[in-house]
């Protein structure tokens, strides 16, 4: 029994180290076009190493659309994104200064 409750206490902390590992990291980029009715905004951005993305100019849904109501084409931003049900989301974002 306590060689189980290690064994499975050693694999839960090896799935949460791969899982922080895997965690998304901020990545630069400029508004390009903001769409509330979609709930996406189009971002010119550097290569997303958790999506394996090479540096481009794509079209997101965001995670909270009220982010929307503060970016304006020509903002600078920092933000994370990782594909959440299937599609690529923007899941932080905020103006650099």
């Amino acid at each position: 029994m306590k060689k189980s409750l290690l064994s499975s206490a050693a694999a839960l902390f090896l799935g949460l180290g791969l899982a922080v590992a895997a965690w998304a990291e901020p990545v630069d980029g400029e508004v390009r076009k903001v769409d509330p009715d979609a709930g996406k905004v189009t971002l010119k951005h550097g290569e997303i190493k958790n999506l394996d993305m090479p540096a481009m100019q794509m079209s997101y849904k965001v995670a909270n659309p009220d982010w929307l109501k503060t970016l304006q084409v020509g903002d600078k931003v920092r933000f994370t994104a990782d594909k959440v049900k299937g599609q690529y989301t923007v899941t932080s974002i905020e103006v650099k200064k």
